[in-house]
């Protein structure tokens, strides 16, 4: 997921190098389901730091392995910029709340767009650290948000998929302005 542009021009320029590493709206890798990961050394671990930094300088909140181009099940996440970004590999929600609601969310590897999606609120995930340690995370709001959207990721579904026809028309409209 993403945020809006710096107002800083050092700042904003460290974020395009950043997004120039992240694979674009239309790349057929966006839309290719990943694979599980069953090795956990030290490349993985590298891997994952790499994301946090890319996440990071493109100023998003949470970055899946798809997005630069690795077909592996692999997310990294920073939701609350007060906590330290969590990477978490082959990540699976096994409970989804039946409470829904709607939010506004833009992606990395969709420019500046923003549109509306339903997801539900609450959400709890079994995922693996990257030493290969078990984690479970039980997860409500932004953060069950973020989650979702980079597991969406893994599995090839992009935001556009998971909004109204119109809203999907319209940041398509957008997408054909901006390039």
């Amino acid at each position: 997921m993403a945020e809006r542009a710096f107002e800083d021009p050092e700042r904003e320029e460290r974020r395009q190098r950043a997004l120039a590493h992240v694979r674009q709206f239309g790349d057929p890798v966006l839309r290719t389901p990943s694979s599980p990961i069953e090795v956990f050394d030290d490349a993985l671990r590298e891997e994952a730091k790499r994301m946090v930094e890319l996440m990071v300088e493109a100023r998003g909140v949470g970055l899946a392995a798809p997005q630069i181009g690795r077909l592996r099940r692999l997310i990294v996440i920073e939701p609350d910029p007060e906590e330290p970004p969590v990477a978490l590999v082959n990540p699976e929600v096994t409970w989804r709340s039946d409470e829904e609601e709607e939010g506004q969310e833009g992606c990395l590897s969709i420019g500046e767009i923003v549109v509306p999606v339903l997801r539900p609120v609450s959400i709890h995930v079994h995922a693996r650290d990257v030493s290969g340690e078990p984690v479970e995370i039980d997860a409500e709001g932004f953060v069950a948000r973020v989650i979702q959207h980079e597991v969406d990721h893994l599995d090839g579904i992009l935001i556009l998929d998971r909004t109204g026809a119109e809203e999907r028309k319209e940041a398509l409209r957008q997408l054909r302005e901006q390039g």
